[in-house]
């Protein structure tokens, strides 16, 4: 057998080769003393290894005269050492050995300049030990400039490269740290009792041991260094270090002093990108110093966006006022007007001779802009342009031709079938008020009169949203039906009158005028609508005097509970974000005093979205935390769902972690019939009652991990995953929830991954799923005009054309995804998505709360409270005009924004661009720029009015 002879040789005959390997290499090593752990040395590593040895040597002699001289040249040879990025500079490699023993020398040398710098080579070394002795660099350091006269002081750490600050900065850090928890500890200590304090002093003493070793050095020596660290950090393009830096040792306040005109921009950009991820208290304090940081640098418009997500008056009216340039503050006022800030926030109070404060009214230009007034004939311009201005009729949205099995005829013109198409239609010719089925309808022939009972109040209201932000023609129109015989058709125009004022302003107060005294109607649906229609017609407004209209009926113990709720939400949609101490008192009084049955109601939802919505952004203040407290102490369980509205609004769009994980607990909760009857022979009647628990908490706290999460992209994504979980393991609350948590969480944004998890959720066996999903889809695509969903939606009303309800929601979520002919949007964040609009989540949070109950409200005759949608409706374009405000069409590129925060260089902030001629539609995630320079824009986000200025230096340069 020769072939296993063969390979039975050739394995062993490997072998006496590694050994002889091994001796060569071990009689190479004896041969060569200078060679160190197999690597060989060149001659000028010799040399350089020589050299170190005779000046560490030299530091060991008794003539101190040699000294100096021996420091300076170990420094120089230190700097001027170079290494590639893996490797460790020479010097320190050959001084590492020697590194013990010149600490113990340089603790036998008495104080002096020359221990000084001994110190500081010192503290270079440490970084080689940094595993064995922590924060040794940063020792050094300290002791080297407690050395030094104040004349003379010590050499900037940048000297010793870039390598040497960063590892400093990264002591510093730790070092902080650790003497914050020993502050920590040793309070903890003087407060605990004697038993417990030997067991913290055992562990004390364990975590104080590393920081008692540093005893040189106070807070304010570890603040200076870390200034010097962070100042030659910024000046070599290491923003994000400084940042983190001065985040840690908790001063980054101090940046605003450092920054200059080259790096603001980038220090202000990560600052910003940072908060999202920031414990509440840090972020506010991030935003100020961003602020702050704009506000020296003159960046106005900037600024002015920092100042809306701080939500502080103040400092708006301060940066309304700042610039002296008339343009810029046009441009200011724009913006604010997309936000709806309350128009007495920007005016300057003066005191007159009696005392009395009055305020300053505004120039009338600016007054134009601020009150919106001039959006509707902008839109509609808009609107031509892109050549969608021609109304667009019920079959155009539906194309039934399309669908895969069609209904039968004699459903098309029921009356479920015509209520829906108010809807589509409202919905599609938002905003154009040329629609053929109302506004255009011939006298008499009017769509209203194709419905019936609540469904004329739709009709008539669906009028309102035609004619949206229009308030000179609208009111003309909506007018001759206030005089209806008809109950309903009336209600209609008072809830048409409050739509079409939504977002906009005028000094004639028509809605108020129009609905103020029909609050008080005996009519239950006359009296609803007055007040919803004054909820939409001065949402974020903060108008105190409506604010006494509405709050008697919030109180009054005798009405019932549906007007009491539709005022308290009515009060928060006005008051929105603004933390109204009275009308939060007055609603949580409400609760209190109102008997059970009464809060056992649905309407109870609203009255405390109401109470939500005041709170909406704020985080964690003081008047928050003192209305979760006063709700524990009511005793109904109504009380629980309202807690968990109120801690959602007040975290909406932060996207806190910790909130998030407080509401997937509030999900996790199985509620148990059989704990709630201790003995059920004896307590017959009471189990009755106990053992219908209230799941609606479960059903908000599903909205709440998507408004929370929906602040920041990455949560946002991991929010899907618990989503898909919630629907494995979920209640059937939880379960029909979830859509609706997923159309929050990408209104207006069409994400492939979403719409497929919504399209097999909207064929669940659970209609109540099944609906939420279908309504989802809507708010996901709304006013996208995406293709894919259109197809979805046609598939589904073929799929449920024997199912009215869902065939109903397929037709709304249709008019949805076709809103305003695709150029109106819903997604509460604007300005780049860095802001969110608390009017805008208002409308969201109300819609989607009649959908945790949509059998008892949209199914029901309350199907109008779709129209809560409007406050979170807004044109997405980008229009530019000149110095005189008129349109200026310019060449713009847009794509889908990049984030290019903490990136080098001057990189792309857009990708897959197209070029077009404002104006033009942005999507949900796209972002423009002007395609050249021969403007140059006031606004730093190019989104909504945009303001030109002609570039004095074009011409030269197409000259040259």
């Amino acid at each position: 057998m020769p072939e296993p002879s063969k390979v039975t040789i050739a394995v062993p005959s490997k072998d006496p080769k590694k050994k002889e390997k091994d001796e060569k290499d071990g009689s190479a090593s004896k041969r060569k003393p200078d060679e160190k752990d197999g690597e060989e040395l060149s001659e000028e590593d010799l040399q350089l290894r020589g050299e170190l040895e005779m000046l560490v040597e030299r530091l060991k002699e008794p003539d101190t005269t040699l000294y100096r001289p021996a420091l300076e040249t170990l420094r120089t040879l230190i700097r001027t050492s170079t290494s590639s990025m893996t490797s460790v500079p020479k010097p320190l490699k050959f001084l590492r050995p020697h590194y013990p023993e010149l600490q113990n020398l340089y603790e036998i040398w008495s104080p002096s300049e020359d221990k000084s710098l001994f110190a500081d080579i010192l503290s270079v070394l440490a970084m080689t030990y940094s595993d064995t002795e922590p924060r040794g660099t940063l020792r050094y350091r300290l002791l080297a400039a407690s050395m030094r006269p104040p004349i003379s002081p010590l050499a900037d750490p940048g000297d010793w490269g870039h390598e040497y600050v960063r590892h400093l900065a990264s002591e510093l850090g730790e070092e902080y740290n650790l003497r914050e928890q020993a502050e920590v500890v040793k309070a903890a200590t003087q407060m605990d009792a004697a038993g417990p304090e030997s067991v913290t002093n055992d562990k004390t003493d364990e975590k104080v041991k590393p920081q008692v070793s540093l005893s040189v050095g106070t807070l304010e020596d570890l603040h200076n260094l870390a200034l010097v660290c962070s100042k030659f950090l910024l000046e070599h393009n290491a923003e994000p270090d400084a940042v983190d830096l001065l985040e840690e040792l908790e001063i980054i306040d101090r940046i605003v002093n450092l920054v200059d005109a080259n790096t603001f921009s980038r220090v202000a950009a990560y600052m910003i990108a940072c908060v999202n991820l920031l414990p509440p208290q840090d972020d506010i304090a991030f935003l100020k110093t961003a602020h702050m940081i704009y506000e020296k640098h003159q960046r106005f418009p900037e600024a002015l966006s920092l100042a809306i997500r701080l939500n502080d008056s103040e400092l708006i009216r301060k940066d309304f006022h700042a610039p002296g340039n008339l343009q810029m503050k046009r441009q200011l006022a724009f913006i604010l007007a997309r936000a709806q800030v309350p128009y007495h926030w920007l005016q300057h109070s003066t005191t007159d001779d009696d005392g009395d404060e009055t305020l300053e009214e505004l120039p009338e230009d600016l007054q134009e802009i601020l009150f919106n007034s001039r959006l509707s004939t902008h839109f509609k311009q808009f609107g031509k342009e892109l050549g969608v201005q021609e109304p667009k009729s019920l079959e155009d949205v539906y194309k039934s031709h399309l669908e895969t099995s069609r209904s039968s005829t004699a459903n098309v013109d029921s009356a479920r079938g015509n209520l829906a198409g108010t809807f589509v239609n409202a919905f599609v010719n938002a905003g154009f008020g040329n629609d053929k089925l109302m506004v255009e309808a011939e006298e008499g022939n009017s769509w209203i009169y194709k419905n019936k009972d609540h469904g004329m109040l739709s009709a008539a209201a669906s009028l309102g949203l035609s004619l949206l932000w229009d308030t000179d023609i609208g009111l003309s129109h909506v007018d001759k039906y206030t005089y209806s015989s008809e109950e309903y058709i009336k209600a209609g125009a008072f809830l048409a009158t409050g739509i079409l004022n939504t977002g906009v302003r005028s000094e004639a107060d028509a809605a108020l005028a129009l609905l103020g005294d029909h609050i008080s109607n005996k009519s239950v649906p006359l009296r609803t609508s007055a007040i919803v229609g004054l909820g939409f017609a001065y949402a974020g407004s903060h108008r105190e005097d409506i604010l006494f209209m509405l709050l008697p009926l919030v109180s009054d113990d005798e009405i019932s509970m549906e007007i009491v709720a539709l005022a308290a939400l009515a009060v928060g949609l006005i008051f929105v974000g603004s933390e109204n101490g009275e009308a939060a008192g007055v609603i949580l009084q409400t609760l209190m005093e109102r008997e059970d049955h009464a809060l056992d109601e649905k309407w109870t939802r609203y009255l405390g979205l109401g109470l939500a919505l005041l709170y909406v952004g704020v985080q964690a203040s003081d008047s928050y935390d003192a209305t979760i407290e006063t709700l524990k102490a009511i005793p109904h369980q109504a009380s629980k769902q309202i807690q968990v509205l109120v801690e959602m609004c007040a975290f909406a769009g932060t996207g806190n972690v910790l909130r998030v994980q407080t509401m997937l607990q509030q999900c996790g909760e199985h509620l148990n019939v059989k704990d709630a009857v201790a003995d059920p022979e004896q307590e017959g009647d009471r189990k009755k009652t106990e053992i219908k628990q209230d799941d609606t908490f479960q059903a908000f706290a599903v909205l709440g991990i998507a408004l929370v999460a929906m602040g920041e992209d990455i949560g946002a994504e991991m929010s899907l995953r618990q989503f898909n979980h919630l629907m494995h393991y979920g209640d059937p609350v939880i379960r029909k929830s979830v859509p609706l948590a997923l159309g929050l969480v990408s209104a207006s944004n069409p994400q492939l991954p979403i719409l497929d998890i919504l399209s097999k959720y909207s064929h669940d066996n659970d209609l109540a799923v099944a609906l939420n999903a279908i309504f989802a889809m809507g708010l996901v695509g709304a006013g996208t005009n995406n293709a894919r969903l259109a197809q979805m939606l046609r598939q589904l009303a073929g799929y449920y054309h024997k199912e009215p309800d869902c065939l109903f929601m397929v037709r709304i979520a249709q008019g949805l995804v076709h809103m305003g002919k695709g150029t109106i949007g819903i997604n509460p964040f604007y300005l780049d998505r860095t802001i969110l609009s608390k009017t805008a989540v208002a409308g969201l949070l109300a819609t989607l709360t009649a959908f945790t109950d949509a059998k008892a409200f949209i199914l029901d005759k309350y199907h109008w409270m779709l129209y809560f949608l409007v406050p979170a409706m807004y044109p997405r374009f980008l229009i530019t005009v000149d110095e005189d405000l008129e349109p200026k069409p310019v060449t713009v590129r847009v794509g889908t924004a990049v984030d290019v925060v903490g990136q080098a260089g001057k990189p792309r902030t857009i990708s897959g661009f197209q070029t077009y001629q404002t104006p033009v539609r942005l999507a949900t995630t796209e972002r423009a720029e002007l395609a050249t320079e021969e403007y140059i824009p006031f606004a730093s986000v190019l989104e909504g009015f945009v303001l030109l200025q002609k570039n004095p230096g074009w011409e030269e340069k197409m000259e040259l």
